[in-house]
């Protein structure tokens, strides 16, 4: 079975924020996918909006395949580097800021032909 897979890497949101939004949306056709990503008030729904609409392009482009048949198949988070920078603090003291970054992965595949 053919799939077409997107991965948007280095996203500047830690990947716990990012795995809430991506957990919403794993199984579930194209449309309604975009559609609960678009009325999801988090930040970390833009960027993974973005990474699906490249995945449902490399799956028409390349696989040519059928864009209302479209389901996310494979959604998950991995963590990027982190980051790591100084704030200064009272008495000359400094504290360690940990940035984190994440890597998107979308997997899109066709639903079986009924």
């Amino acid at each position: 079975m053919a799939e077409a897979r997107a991965i948007a890497r280095y996203i500047r949101i830690s990947p716990r924020k990012v795995r809430e939004v991506v957990d919403l949306i794993r199984g579930k056709d194209l449309r309604e996918a975009l559609a609960i990503l678009k009325y999801t008030p988090r930040r970390a729904s833009v960027p993974v909006a973005k990474v699906i609409r490249s995945a449902a392009a490399n799956a028409e482009h390349n696989y040519e395949m059928n864009r209302d048949n479209l389901f996310v198949a494979e959604c998950y988070v991995d963590q990027g580097p982190i980051i790591k920078r100084f704030q200064a603090r009272a008495m000359g003291r400094a504290d360690l800021l940990r940035r984190r970054t994440s890597h998107v992965t979308v997997v899109l595949r066709e639903k079986p032909a009924k």
